[in-house]
């Protein structure tokens, strides 16, 4: 993502000004942070909490049915805690805090903040980090996951962190799905294409951020968003073989997350996912690709792809061998039904 020019010392700006006015470029204007706090005006005090826990969903909004749990999870089902909307920029039309309307309403929540930070610097912002410390859940909204991604090293990142590793949790929708994986499709690039990723899987709109947050039992994941509706499963493919050619994830191995619109992953402390309102799909990638090069046709051999319906489940912690069907690449063409097979049940 671009960032914005750097300050010139005072006294070379000072030079450069009697010399050369036009050459002086002011920094380009943002938003201030903005605050809005929804519910009671003072924090939860509370000594120990039951979580982590953690939503994934396909599209920007809560999903009621599996914020509801984790809230529940993370408060042991009794108190109240506080929840922080992290977003990179206004909604344009409506209500000015979508999510902690769809919040507030749920049993066990005292307060919900959001903040709207339009800028990297603002990653930094004190008052933004004490509310994040003292939730007990973050949610990114969607938008731009990229904005996201540009707060990696700010305090914005040890905040969140902080709030996962004291019991709480994180999560969000589209660009907050997004965020929440282990290697992070980032778009800072642009968007792309199913189409475009297999044409070639080093396509310059192909950018990933690592090391933003690695959330216990969720290791060597990517999360896709929009994912059937979008037609996604393609570029999903294409991100899991980069992923482990050019060594992004451990193991020799990488899991792509694809949630539909409406869908939404809850996952508790111990890794167990349950999908809600749409399908979920995982797709494994646990060799290297037969060829994923650059301007070069996508090549990969039987992908595992396990098709999750709403109530059912899937282990992060102890990975399934099982009930997967397979699906390949072969010089970018990819297989028919790439979003339905009959299960592998003899994986022996």
């Amino acid at each position: 993502m671009p960032r914005k020019p750097l300050r010139l010392a005072t006294c070379l700006a000072a030079s450069l000004a009697l010399l050369a006015p036009a050459l002086i470029t002011a920094e380009p204007a943002h938003a201030a942070a903005k605050r809005i706090r929804l519910g009671s005006s003072a924090d939860v005090s509370r000594g120990s909490w039951s979580g982590p826990a953690y939503t994934m969903n396909g599209s920007g909004a809560v999903v009621p049915a599996t914020m509801s749990k984790a809230i529940d999870a993370i408060r042991g089902g009794t108190g109240t805690l506080d929840v922080v909307v992290l977003a990179g920029s206004a909604p344009t039309a409506g209500s000015a805090t979508p999510e902690c309307d769809a919040v507030m309403p749920l049993a066990g929540v005292n307060s919900c903040t959001t903040w709207t930070l339009t800028s990297r610097s603002d990653g930094n912002n004190s008052a933004a980090n004490t509310d994040i410390r003292n939730a007990e859940f973050v949610y990114f909204a969607g938008g731009d996951q990229c904005d996201y991604a540009d707060w990696k090293g700010t305090s914005l990142q040890s905040s969140v962190k902080s709030v996962v590793a004291k019991g709480g949790g994180s999560g969000g929708g589209s660009a907050g799905h997004h965020i929440n994986s282990a290697v992070v499709y980032d778009a800072c690039r642009g968007s792309v294409t199913s189409d475009e990723a297999l044409y070639d899987p080093y396509d310059p709109a192909i950018t990933f951020t690592t090391g933003m947050f690695s959330w216990p039992n969720y290791g060597n994941t990517i999360n896709d968003s929009h994912f059937v509706s979008r037609n996604r499963m393609g570029r999903t493919m294409a991100f899991v073989a980069r992923a482990i050619e050019d060594g992004l994830t451990t193991g020799g191995a990488a899991w792509g997350v694809g949630v539909d619109d409406g869908g939404s992953l809850f996952i508790d402390r111990n890794g167990r996912a349950t999908v809600a309102g749409a399908d979920t799909f995982v797709v494994l990638g646990d060799h290297r690709p037969e060829r994923a090069d650059p301007d070069r046709y996508l090549s990969y051999s039987n992908y595992k792809i396990w098709r999750l319906r709403p109530g059912q489940t899937y282990d992060f912690k102890n990975r399934p061998t099982c009930g997967y069907y397979l699906r390949s690449i072969v010089n970018g063409v990819p297989d028919r039904d790439l979003y339905s097979g009959t299960p592998v049940t003899n994986c022996g």
